[in-house]
């Protein structure tokens, strides 16, 4: 059986359709999801919690790199500067993982490996770290 997502080969498509299971993921997590109108925000969405926001980019993978996989965590004109979002939401379109990091650790960067297999990974505290958007460090409110 193929896994969700995996027959999408053009990355746009497969980018947006990550941000649909990221809409899905966050709602049923409670949080209210809004999507800024055009493609000229350096953020994918605006996640809210109690009033609070949060600006979230979110990245998608396939790639396999060793026992991980490597992502993207740029633009198209290369790594983000400045204050571009809050939050990366990677996600590991094989393994059905999130990865909610903090910007700080990903501005500058151009990708990031993640391994969901090994437990002392440098990413491996961000894995499924809804929580975070909930974090008033950050927020501003709405």
């Amino acid at each position: 059986m193929r896994k969700r997502g995996m027959g999408i080969k053009h990355p746009k498509l497969r980018g947006e359709w990550a941000e649909l299971r990221f809409m899905e993921r966050a709602s049923e997590m409670g949080f209210r999801v809004s999507k800024p109108w055009g493609e000229s925000a350096r953020y994918d969405f605006i996640v809210e919690w109690q009033g609070n926001c949060v600006r979230v980019q979110v990245k998608s993978t396939t790639f396999r790199e060793h026992d991980g996989y490597s992502c993207m965590v740029r633009g198209c004109h290369g790594p983000y500067e400045g204050d571009p979002f809050d939050y990366v939401a990677a996600y590991l379109i094989p393994e059905d993982v999130w990865y909610i990091i903090p910007a700080e650790l990903v501005v500058g960067m151009g990708s990031v490996g993640l391994y969901p297999h090994l437990k002392n990974a440098k990413y491996e505290p961000y894995r499924e770290a809804w929580q975070l958007l909930k974090n008033e460090v950050g927020a501003v409110k709405c």
